[in-house]
């Protein structure tokens, strides 16, 4: 008997998943493909590129994507989508990469719980 209690809850729990991910459909985002460091102001204050630019030191570049693939390939960032005040983390870290420092449109599945957006498909404003 409790196997099959076991069993049953199984089964619900997997038909529960299945109906959650069939029905969220893929969200049009808008904004900017960033990194996680100016984003969320790890060393920036500012929230932007423009304070790291700044910097006597000339690593980070002179364009806001020089500076994010420089946050991200030095100082451990992540590409994320910075929206009209919000950052959206993206679970596909490879596809942004063509995006740095670009309007974007990006097709994708938000999780609302995370701010974790499943990248579908990204494409230039």
């Amino acid at each position: 008997m409790k196997g099959k209690t076991v069993l049953g809850v199984l089964v619900c729990f997997a038909l529960s998943l299945s109906v959650y991910t069939e029905t969220q459909q893929p969200a049009t985002f808008h904004g900017e493909i960033s990194d996680s460091q100016c984003a969320f102001n790890v060393h920036s204050l500012t929230k932007s590129h423009e304070e790291m630019l700044k910097s006597k030191s000339g690593l980070m570049g002179s364009t806001r994507s020089s500076c994010s693939l420089y946050c991200i390939q030095h100082l451990g960032g992540k590409f994320v989508l910075a929206s009209k005040g919000h950052v959206y983390h993206l679970d596909n870290q490879d596809l942004p990469r063509g995006f740095v420092g670009e309007k974007v449109k990006l097709r994708g599945i938000l999780d609302p719980k995370t701010d974790i957006i499943q990248v579908v498909s990204i494409d230039l404003e």
